[in-house]
């Protein structure tokens, strides 16, 4: 058998795994969208949830989500962004850098459930917080942050010496190299990883249930006072996710309809984690695009 023999068996057995992985993923994402795109209506996502009757909606769950991620990211990228370039351009290469990357390496392929233990023994029960959507901020805080700082990192490592160089021989410092050249350069990369950690954490579950909790207070939308219980902008309040929601309600089946929910709140997750990867894209070459052409 020839060279040329062995590269197209090579190359076919690679498109028909690729095939298949994209069978696999089409064929989950439809089955799951095929079942809820019926269920979705604008009640189903403006009305709150019923616990022993049909007809109930998911709307605070797609708050608490979307509010939780916020506070999420608000405090995970800006620590994120320094630590990428602390390790990046200011930490010297050495045993004790390999060590801190290892570790991070190693903090990133925890399971999600093992950082919500943790979560809940530090911020739920030794913090005072209870089930509220901070402990779950800043559980999700935890298990975002590896991801976060080795896409920094690797962004800034990516942009060749010589623009560091030009930059200190027109009499930018270091810092101002770094604020001036370094990360707008590395800005698409870093925003595109941003976009796609908030998409990992949007669909989180293990970790909230420990500390975010299994339910929410009924919320009044009228009320915008961070301080009052029922305000959605209360963080010390227990906050249902959308994807705690899913596995609640097919654990407990106390609903009529917990099926027909269950499949509609399915879809509005993976619609909105499409949402999170398509936004990554179209922003990540946008950027490009402006800083190619400038």
């Amino acid at each position: 058998m020839n060279v040329k023999t062995k590269d197209k068996i090579a190359t076919v057995i690679f498109y028909l795994i690729a095939f298949l992985i994209v069978c696999v993923l089409a064929g989950l994402l439809g089955y799951i969208l095929v079942k809820g795109l019926p269920e979705i209506s604008w009640k189903f996502l403006s009305t709150p949830p019923q616990s022993f009757q049909a007809g109930g909606g998911i709307a605070p769950e797609i708050w608490n989500s979307f509010y939780m991620l916020v506070i999420t990211m608000i405090i995970s990228v800006p620590i994120a962004i320094g630590a990428g370039i602390y390790m990046s351009e200011y930490a010297k290469q050495n045993w004790i850098t390999d060590f801190v990357r290892t570790m991070i390496e190693v903090l990133s392929s925890l399971p999600s459930i093992v950082v919500g233990l943790f979560g809940f023994l530090v911020f739920v029960i030794q913090m005072g917080w209870s089930f509220s959507v901070l402990s779950g901020a800043l559980t999700l805080t935890i298990f975002n942050l590896p991801l976060l700082i080795r896409v920094v990192e690797d962004a800034l490592r990516s942009i060749p010496d010589a623009q560091r160089e030009a930059g200190l021989a027109l009499g930018l410092s270091r810092w101002e190299t770094i604020t001036r050249v370094l990360v707008p350069a590395a800005l698409p990369a870093i925003i595109t990883g941003v976009i796609l950690g908030a998409g990992r954490v949007f669909g989180e579950a293990a970790a909230l249930i420990f500390t975010a909790g299994q339910s929410t207070p009924i919320l009044d939308f009228t009320n915008w006072n961070p301080f009052s219980a029922t305000s959605p902008l209360n963080i010390f309040r227990p906050a249902e996710t959308l994807a705690v929601h899913i596995w609640k309600i097919n654990g407990e089946g106390v609903m009529p309809d917990a099926a027909a929910v269950s499949d509609g709140a399915s879809a509005v997750l993976i619609l909105s984690v499409l949402i999170f990867n398509i936004l990554a894209r179209i922003v990540g070459r946008i950027l490009y695009k402006r800083m190619t052409s400038a």
